[in-house]
């Protein structure tokens, strides 16, 4: 008998489409107008997924392009609640699978399963918790399976094996893998040993593998999805929307924002 297909929009997106491209958006750089309507621009583009991140004042594993572009959206005042509410209002039109990338902190200080339930209600597929410690996370991703979402884990290249089966079973979305030691942001050249690593971890894991960190080319992305399931940029894409901005503000920074997604997913086939 044939398995019926995911409801999850990421299981199921990770199953149908080969691996592509998934964007980092920080929610409300430069606005929240920005980000909403980038949502819509990237709808129509072959990508597989975005995960937007909700500004937090000491993000631990971000450098200092997203850094700064969190700052920018706490000292414009935007909060959870807004965002939320601009999810609702693309996700009707958006195809993609969406992720929120978000502190621990926040997700406890609303509520575990108050937030959960507001962000699957809004339209998210799944979460990405940074800081979240490994002995809470079986119980975040229960409380995300009972609302069809998913949690995603990090992995690094320092993860020892044992660990990172340990992350595997209480994850219960994909496995993001953090290509370089250190903080976001581009790289020149990716590790050489990726390919092993990121195959090593699939095969001992059992689950699908992005990688993000270092990520910030047409050829990094295709590169890396010749053996993982998805690149994740979002420093590269950042920065370019902070330099645009300085040149011809928001509306000079969605079509910059827009042609960069254009250039890194080209390839990767339809949504």
């Amino acid at each position: 008998m044939t398995s019926p297909p995911p409801t999850n929009r990421i299981d199921r997106r990770l199953v149908e489409q080969p691996p592509g491209l998934w964007p980092f958006i920080p929610a409300g750089f430069p606005s929240l107008a920005f980000t909403e309507q980038l949502l819509t621009r990237l709808a129509a583009l072959p990508i597989r997924g975005v995960e937007l991140g909700i500004p937090f004042s000491d993000p631990i594993a971000d450098g200092p392009v997203i850094q700064h572009a969190f700052a920018h959206a706490l000292a414009a005042g935007v909060r959870l609640v807004e965002i939320l509410a601009m999810v609702t209002r693309v996700r009707s039109a958006f195809p993609h699978p969406l992720l929120a990338m978000v502190s621990a902190s926040i997700v406890y200080r609303r509520g575990a399963d108050r937030f959960v339930e507001e962000a699957s209600h809004a339209g998210f597929d799944g979460l990405i918790v940074p800081d979240l410690p490994l002995e809470e996370a079986a119980d975040l991703a229960d409380r995300c399976a009972a609302q069809n979402m998913r949690l995603s884990m990090l992995v690094a290249p320092t993860t020892p094996p044992e660990r990172a089966q340990r992350i595997a079973r209480a994850a219960g979305g994909f496995l993001y893998y953090v290509s370089v030691q250190g903080t976001t942001g581009e790289r020149a050249a990716l590790p050489t040993d990726l390919a092993a690593n990121v195959t090593r971890i699939r095969e001992q894991s059992g689950r699908p593998v992005l990688i993000g960190f270092g990520i910030g080319t047409a050829d990094q992305v295709h590169g890396v999805c010749s053996f993982a399931d998805g690149a994740i940029v979002g420093s590269a894409l950042v920065r370019r929307i902070h330099e645009a901005m300085a040149r011809g503000g928001e509306s000079g920074a969605l079509a910059a924002a827009v042609d960069f997604v254009r250039e890194l997913a080209v390839g990767d086939g339809g949504p």
